[in-house]
């Protein structure tokens, strides 16, 4: 066990070292290749910032998921983590082409689906899919629907300064914890392996945070949102699998769900109040949680601050309620932060926000 605890500690430390002294080279390579966000009308930053961020990240992550493997007796590069490793690399791709020449929203659907089936397909069997719900081309549809919905939503949390690398690392802890709890005599190595990638995870976007929080000096980007995405949801799934075999309940399917509320709620919002308002639904703006808290607080920081303990609160909550095991907890824990949601996003819903032109229907005329 103190192995294992040394080797947590290094992934973490290393991850973060890597990126933390890899973004700056990044920052550099972004600039020289036009790779910037410019700022307009729907954006609050106020000055030209590089992108890339995002390849900063997977790079520290995709390199520390070798190590992982690679270090280790028993641990190999089989088809689920060659599907795992394969998927995250052509998401942040997708990202990294959609920066550079922004893509039809379509287009990029497709690919999310692409990368989506990539990880389903090499991670789960047709006996598996088939004994998740009753049928495997549901299971298939319910988890494409998942981690493409969970994609766009990080995606549109992206939007301000070190909200989203902050909660991703946040989250990314909540799994490392989850994969502590979960293990047993029987599955320590598989468990191990999730906490290790866990903890690369967390360790590539905590070295990044320094350079995207406010004011940022770096951003994400869609290729470092969507490999977010691509993380939390896949890893969701995976939780979702051990939580429901470990205690022969489908109804613990639920846990990545609680575990990932709070992105739930901003894409839920957004989407309620605009299509409510006749604005745009797919269209970026200044209408998010996010945006609604900041225009309260007066405070980029203190709103990244107060996103943090939300998220950490939920993940907290999440670990106690997957250590008890109860049914009933857990019912009771997601119908109380549905009831915190509505009452949160009644409230943000009247805080004034700023709609820009591209959200109006009638600019479109």
């Amino acid at each position: 066990m103190e192995n294992r605890i040394y080797e947590y500690l290094i992934v973490f430390v290393m991850s973060w070292l890597l990126v933390y002294g890899l973004t700056p080279f990044i920052m550099k390579l972004a600039h020289c290749t036009n790779m910037v966000d410019k700022p307009n009308a729907r954006k609050s930053h106020k000055k030209v910032t590089p992108l890339m961020g995002g390849l900063s990240v997977f790079i520290g992550f995709f390199l520390l998921c070798i190590y992982d493997v690679a270090i280790s007796a028993g641990r190999y590069f089989d088809l689920p983590m060659m599907g795992y490793l394969a998927g995250s690399l052509l998401i942040m791709l997708i990202g990294l082409w959609d920066d550079k020449w922004p893509m039809n929203p379509y287009v990029k659907m497709v690919g999310q689906v692409v990368v989506s089936l990539i990880f389903i397909l090499s991670n789960f069997t047709k006996n598996e899919l088939n004994l998740m719900v009753g049928n495997a081309y549901i299971s298939i549809f319910l988890m494409l629907l998942w981690m493409v919905g969970l994609m766009n939503a990080l995606n549109f949390l992206d939007n301000m300064d070190g909200v989203l690398s902050g909660m991703a690392g946040i989250l990314g802890l909540g799994f490392f914890a989850f994969s502590l709890t979960s293990t047993t005599q029987t599955n320590q190595e598989a468990m191990a392996l999730i906490g290790l990638i866990s903890l690369s995870f967390s360790g590539s976007v905590f070295g990044f945070l320094p350079y995207n929080f406010n004011p940022a000096r770096m951003f994400l980007g869609d290729a470092g949102s969507m490999f977010i995405g691509y993380f939390l949801s896949s890893m969701g799934i995976l939780m979702a699998r051990l939580a429901g075999n470990r205690y022969n309940s489908k109804l613990f399917f639920l846990m990545p769900v609680l575990l990932l509320s709070f992105a739930i709620f901003d894409i839920a919002l957004v989407s309620y109040t605009r299509h409510r308002d006749g604005r745009h639904v797919m269209q970026g703006g200044l209408d998010h949680s996010t945006h609604r808290i900041r225009n309260v607080l007066q405070s980029v920081k203190l709103t990244a601050l107060i996103v943090y303990a939300i998220n950490l609160l939920i993940v907290l909550t999440s670990i106690i309620v997957f250590i008890i095991g109860s049914k009933e907890l857990l019912l009771f824990t997601t119908a109380m932060f549905i009831a915190f949601f509505f009452f949160f996003g009644h409230k943000l819903d009247q805080v004034p926000v700023v709609i820009s032109q591209n959200q109006k229907k009638d600019n479109s005329r």
